[in-house]
């Protein structure tokens, strides 16, 4: 028994894997009146009226609606194309040690294949299972690997499955509608901080001619988030998305003195991944040293660690974030399994708790370590633990995955000068898994992903370059070129993060 045929052996084998079910005729015929209605009015007038629409909500939400609509189509029309290409021109790539559920990720006949490439590769797999499958902890050991993946979104997509929807597909839209959100989000919030520094007189109330004012900067950073080097995980059959839209939304919620939507969405958060609970921290910061809007701070002048706003009732409201995540250590513990999986599921993953942040240390000792195996030209002999990997190859993934944590570290020192505290606590906790729990072979694997989330660093990162304006250019067509580089690797199943 493996985790590919774990269900097989104990389930009715007649229709365990069913193929993706049709549109019903009901559902098609309402498509084709939609289609018919859309010829009727014409593009234009379409647009006229989306466009109406649009700007019915106001300069700054309509600008928000525009820059990200702006920025989602174009990077993900990006993804599907490389994607696509890449693996019509150099086919699937070595699969051997991929986990690929038969009729989950593959077998959708050649289009569908080649349109899955972008979405279902690596950590899809397991969402794809655990959406048709459910963890299943009655089975033990053999369904241990499930538990690192946290409910939410493969409950979103077994919810768009029942409506008979293919999963990839019903995953591809919940990563699509999430990160159409988050881009909106990242947008609304970052005008909302600059605003609220020029207030504070950190900026210029009137900036000089050619200065980048609030709409650049977010339009900036909605751009960066997009078309970040790892933001194709943005729309695959992954749980980045859905977590980073989550977290805005706290932020924003926060900010706005909205705590009761505040614990909604950290309970929320903490049933999508395991990073989920520290939101909970910024939400604090946030409730208790502000900046707030919704109300004038009861200490204005307080300084150091005193509190500028005092409790209330609305506080009671953050109790809720840790609920996701105990319901789902419940339901494991009551479908017969252990509650406390989830946190040894790291085990099963080749993770170990080296210490608070001790993962910098064995990340950079592995880059130096790589660099004298691509120096030495030679592979019989390595100067690390490869985990069975060429040791090229490992000196390579070691060497990239550095320069991720040499960036995010300039990054997350700019995000605690310009921004309020709450963004920089906020990032330097939700870097603490991948920082403290290193693999051997490669200490900071997966560390691109989890940065890809952390929006605070691309808000800094976009006032800074808002300030440089002829690196803008360049800058995003360097960090585009390098997510259509890294998708290619990833669509062809080679291990990017």
């Amino acid at each position: 028994m493996t985790p590919d045929t774990a269900e097989l052996a104990i389930a009715d084998p007649a229709r365990e894997l069913p193929g993706p079910p049709g549109a019903s005729a009901a559902a098609q015929a309402g498509v084709g009146r939609a289609a018919a209605d859309v010829r009727g009015q014409g593009i234009a007038g379409l647009r006229q009226r989306l466009g109406a629409a649009v700007d019915s909500l106001g300069p700054a939400r309509a600008a928000a609606v525009r820059d990200s609509w702006s920025a989602l189509w174009r990077s993900r029309l990006l993804v599907w194309v490389v994607g696509v290409a890449t693996l019509a021109t150099y086919g699937f790539g070595p699969v051997r040690h991929a986990f690929i559920p038969p009729g989950l990720t593959r077998g959708f006949g050649w289009l569908g294949d080649l349109l899955a490439a972008p979405a279902a590769r690596w950590d899809a797999s397991w969402y794809l299972v655990i959406a048709h499958y459910g963890y299943r902890p009655d089975l033990g050991a053999f369904t241990a690997s499930r538990d690192a993946f946290f409910p939410l979104y493969p409950l979103g997509l077994r919810g768009l499955g029942s409506l008979g929807l293919p999963l990839i597909a019903g995953g591809v839209l919940i990563s699509l509608l999430a990160l159409a959100l988050a881009l909106y989000g990242i947008h609304r919030l970052t005008s909302l901080e600059l605003a609220t520094l020029t207030r504070r007189g950190a900026t210029p109330s009137r900036p000089a001619a050619g200065a980048p004012g609030e709409t650049d900067v977010a339009r900036l950073a909605v751009m960066l988030t997009a078309f970040a080097p790892m933001a194709f995980f943005l729309s695959a059959v992954y749980s980045e998305a859905l977590y980073l839209a989550l977290s805005v939304g706290l932020f924003y919620a926060a900010r706005r003195g909205r705590f009761a939507l505040v614990g909604v969405i950290a309970a929320l958060a903490g049933a999508t991944r395991s990073t989920g609970i520290v939101l909970l921290l910024p939400a604090l910061i946030l409730y208790l040293y502000g900046p707030r809007e919704d109300r004038a701070p009861d200490r204005p002048h307080a300084r150091g660690l005193s509190l500028r706003y005092r409790l209330r009732r609305d506080a009671l409201w953050l109790a809720l974030a840790p609920v996701g995540l105990l319901l789902y250590l419940a339901y494991l513990g009551l479908a017969g399994g252990d509650p406390l999986a989830p946190f040894h599921a790291q085990d099963v993953w080749g993770r170990h708790f080296a210490g608070p942040y001790a993962g910098v240390w064995d990340g950079l000792r592995a880059a130096f370590e790589g660099a004298r195996q691509l120096l030495s030209m030679q592979q019989t002999h390595a100067y690390f633990a490869t985990g069975g990997e060429s040791p090229f190859v490992a000196a390579q993934h070691n060497l990239l995955l550095i320069a991720f944590l040499l960036a995010a570290l300039v990054a997350t020192a700019g995000v605690l000068r310009r921004l309020p505290l709450a963004y920089g606590a906020y990032v330097i906790a939700a870097l603490a898994l991948p920082l403290s729990y290193p693999v051997t072979s490669q200490p900071l694997m997966s560390l691109p992903r989890f940065e890809v989330v952390l929006f605070p660093l691309n808000i800094w990162f976009a006032s800074w370059l808002a300030s440089h304006p002829r690196l803008r250019r360049p800058v995003l067509a360097c960090s585009g070129l390098a997510m259509a580089f890294f998708l290619a690797q990833f669509a062809t199943w080679h291990w990017v993060a």
